[in-house]
């Protein structure tokens, strides 16, 4: 019994393997259960057993690493109010340097950034995708709202709130369509300290 959960879980591994493969050379709308079965030199039925359909699959693809809006929403939720720009600040560059380090995740949110057309098929991972999207900007909001008089006149929790996820998402789609434009080591702390300087009247670089 135990070689044959191991054995099952080869295949299982193999198939998401495939699937990553493909989905980034081919698009996830161009690649058929049919296409994957036979990269990961199985069945049909292999796939069908392990995975409902193609977007159950994608969604297990996802699964394998924590994604930003993901990492980035589990981590906000624990942040203390006692420092919040500094862990925001840490929060945001950790999550750029990772893309960097983590090959994997750079090609499954590349797969995800660009690769990847939300059909009726792959509505559930489109509705997760705006769900941690949503949360992420409504818990930095809350967090930013502690210190709300340091933030530049006109500025509003909100608005800093918006202009931080949407700089930090730009970064993400710049930095997966052509990783050499940026360092992993050098980089994100000199990104996120511009964007910091421009949101928070008297931002000081953290050591």
């Amino acid at each position: 019994m135990r070689r044959t959960k191991e054995e099952a879980e080869k295949t299982r591994q193999a198939i998401l393997a495939s699937a990553e493969h493909l989905f980034l050379a081919r698009g996830v709308a161009h690649t058929s259960l049919d296409q994957i079965a036979r990269d990961a030199g199985v069945t049909r039925g292999a796939v069908y057993w392990h995975f409902q359909n193609k977007a159950h699959l994608f969604h297990e693809m996802l699964n394998q690493v924590r994604l930003p809006p993901e990492q980035l929403t589990e981590r906000l939720c624990v942040c203390s109010k006692r420092q919040p720009l500094k862990e925001l600040y840490r929060l945001y560059v950790e999550a750029l340097a990772s893309l960097g380090h983590d090959e994997q995740r750079l090609r499954i949110l590349t797969i995800l950034l660009h690769r990847c057309e939300f059909t009726d098929e792959l509505s559930e991972a489109e509705e997760r995708h705006n769900a941690f999207i949503n949360l992420i900007i409504d818990t930095s909001e809350k967090l930013l709202g502690s210190v709300a008089d340091r933030l530049r006149p006109g500025i509003s929790p909100r608005l800093a709130a918006q202009a931080m996820h949407s700089m930090v998402i730009g970064l993400f789609t710049d930095w997966t369509r052509d990783p050499g434009l940026y360092d992993a080591d050098r980089d994100p702390p000199r990104l996120i300290d511009a964007l910091f300087h421009g949101l928070i009247r008297d931002w000081e670089t953290p050591a």
